[in-house]
């Protein structure tokens, strides 16, 4: 008899095309250039959702989306794995720094001069001084670089615990209404 066919992972809304773009774990062991990291990433304590493994996730994710604009998936799962968190969960965590990466350059730009006080406070002006690009992207960096850089570092630590907090937060709702539908179906 022949085995049934697998079904296609397809579906509407994010949530389908999240099942179509996010990696399996079959399909991670698969893969060739992730064979040597395979017998780390596939443990199966990190795919499981529970209370821990879960604001782990979440808090794993957002530093990565903050600190890796470029490479947040795979620095989330491969930071998943020494801070046992779930694995797509935290990649898929990292999906909405593509968009709002802007917005966080942003805050963490306005963090870092809040911060730093860069040449406000400092007699003569020595970045801008000191720098002789006038124009585009370079005098941009120059001129924003090391604030967003702080701001960037001080505001990852705290996406990541309100990010777990929140996590945290909503797990236990979730297992109170879980727990208090079965009270209400055995009364």
């Amino acid at each position: 008899m022949a085995e049934p066919a697998l079904e296609p992972r397809t579906g509407g809304g994010i949530g389908g095309w999240l099942r179509r773009h996010v990696p399996t774990r079959e399909s991670i062991g698969r893969n060739r250039l992730l064979r040597p990291v395979a017998h780390l990433i596939l443990k199966p304590d990190l795919w499981r959702f529970n209370r821990r493994s879960v604001p782990r996730a979440a808090a794993v994710g957002a530093v990565c989306t903050v600190l890796f604009p470029v490479a947040h998936m795979p620095a989330a799962a491969l930071a998943s794995v020494p801070a046992r968190a779930n694995v797509p969960l935290a990649v898929v965590i990292t999906v909405p720094g593509l968009f709002i990466f802007p917005g966080i350059l942003y805050v963490a730009r306005q963090i870092g001069h809040f911060v730093l006080r860069l040449d406000r406070d400092v007699p003569g002006r020595p970045i801008a001084a000191n720098v002789h690009i006038h124009h585009g992207f370079l005098a941009w960096l120059a001129a924003n670089g090391p604030a967003a850089i702080v701001g960037l570092l001080i505001l990852a630590p705290v996406l990541a615990i309100a990010c777990y907090a929140l996590a945290a937060w909503l797990w236990r709702v979730r297992v109170g209404r879980r727990w208090h539908r079965r009270r209400r179906v055995r009364a």
